[in-house]
């Protein structure tokens, strides 16, 4: 019996089996430098996930390494009972960064956690249990953050703390309006919000919640402006606007540095995670002042923005800034999404690339009708991983392949990888 074979029995033993786990024989991987990683096996893969987007620099950054073990060596927690100078410090530059004026931040461990407090922070200042979310979204594991998750496949439970209407986002390939040119299309959503707010709410909304670039929902994209143009309609009646940048901030969109800023518009609040910590447990919310502190009980957080994680993420977040990771992710972005065009051109299972960036989605599905083929994405997969590519998945339908290498990448490996990647659709349309 192999390691990963033997893992997984233990695995299957102890751990829940909604779990997830990614390929028909689960790997564990033990090690990784820059973009490379190797697994409980030996074998070593070109990543093009990071972790679902959560190794942002790349793996054994010395910087990053660095910085956590001189932290390490002194103190992993105190609480936020106390104060903390490396949390105060990155809060400092985050609010800076984030483009909110005036912004306080407040640290969690998680995504979810974030989304879960921007929601209770927008019910309690508009004293309404009403929440916009998009379809086809996804926002956490938590109970609130299931609740306004706009996929079954992703939503454990009906039961939720909010009342969620579910609008149109930005997803054309199968949306009602999606023949629509863009500026129609956005225009044609727009109306629907309007439409919505008029027949399917009661009162007082609290907010809308976005993902700029939809994560889980295989990297839908919407037009330029397309968010802009429904807050416009939010701001009519007072309604928050909550950017879930837990995946396309800190500058994977390549264009810019928060996925919102495509958009014109400034959100009410702005919730992180993944990338900053480079593996780190970190994330956190971003509010203007008045929604941060209308909270009237106390609260803490106690691993959230501790001294081992903020001291990581200031490490990380310079190195980011230093070597300005977010030109290279514009820049090796457009390289592999010309590649990936180009292996379009030549597969016609290949309904959709789409996505900015380092944040890249290829949709599988029958070339006629448009169909979503799963199967085939998976085998892709699976073929990818044999030639040493390791990529995520997703959308609605689990037949839209993530690539989302770390920011890091050279465009020496982005070459490398399409190569792997075509030579995986060849061999999985063969079987």
């Amino acid at each position: 019996m192999g390691k990963h074979a033997e893992l997984l029995g233990r695995h299957t033993e102890v751990l829940p089996s909604w779990m997830a786990l990614y390929y028909e024989d689960p790997i564990a991987l033990v090690d990784g430098e820059g973009r490379h990683v190797t697994d409980a096996e030996g074998n070593e893969y070109l990543d093009f996930f990071g972790g679902i987007l959560t190794t942002m620099s790349g793996y054994r950054i010395p910087a990053v390494v660095n910085a956590i073990k001189r932290q390490a060596d002194k103190m992993l927690h105190t609480s936020t009972l106390y104060l903390i100078e490396s949390q105060i410090e990155l809060a400092e530059r985050i609010a800076d960064l984030s483009g909110i004026p005036d912004a306080k931040v407040f640290f969690t461990n998680s995504g979810s956690e974030a989304n879960d407090a921007a929601l209770m922070l927008a019910t309690q200042y508009r004293q309404s249990n009403q929440v916009l979310a998009i379809r086809g979204s996804y926002h956490g594991r938590s109970h609130s953050a299931v609740a306004i998750t706009g996929q079954k496949s992703w939503s454990a439970t009906s039961l939720s703390p909010f009342n969620v209407i579910y609008v149109h986002g930005g997803y054309k390939l199968r949306s009602p309006f999606g023949h629509l040119p863009d500026d129609e299309f956005t225009a044609a959503c727009v109306a629907d919000l309007r439409d919505l707010l008029a027949i399917a709410t009661a009162g007082e909304v609290a907010a809308m919640i976005v993902e700029p670039i939809q994560g889980v929902g295989g990297f839908a994209t919407p037009p330029d402006g397309f968010f802009g143009a429904m807050k416009e309609v939010l701001d009519e009646h007072g309604i928050l606007f909550i950017s879930d940048e837990v995946q396309t901030g800190w500058g994977r969109t390549g264009e810019h540095f928060w996925g919102y800023q495509a958009h014109d518009l400034t959100p009410d609040i702005l919730t992180f995670a993944k990338g900053l910590g480079n593996g780190l447990a970190m994330a956190g919310v971003v509010a203007r002042p008045d929604v941060m502190d209308c909270l009237k009980a106390n609260s803490i957080s106690t691993f959230g923005g501790n001294p081992l994680a903020t001291a990581g993420a200031l490490a990380n977040l310079e190195y980011l800034l230093e070597n300005d990771l977010q030109t290279n992710a514009y820049k090796v972005g457009s390289q592999l999404k010309n590649g990936l065009h180009n292996i379009a051109e030549d597969v016609p299972e290949i309904i959709e690339v789409r996505g900015k960036g380092l944040m890249l989605g290829v949709e599988f599905g029958d070339p006629v009708s448009g169909s979503p083929n799963a199967e085939l994405t998976a085998d892709v997969m699976e073929q990818a991983r044999a030639e040493g590519l390791l990529v995520g998945k997703g959308g609605l339908y689990g037949n839209t392949l993530r690539i989302a290498p770390p920011l890091s990448i050279t465009e020496e490996e982005a070459n490398e990888g399409l190569d792997k990647l075509r030579n995986a659709i060849d061999r999985a349309r063969e079987e």
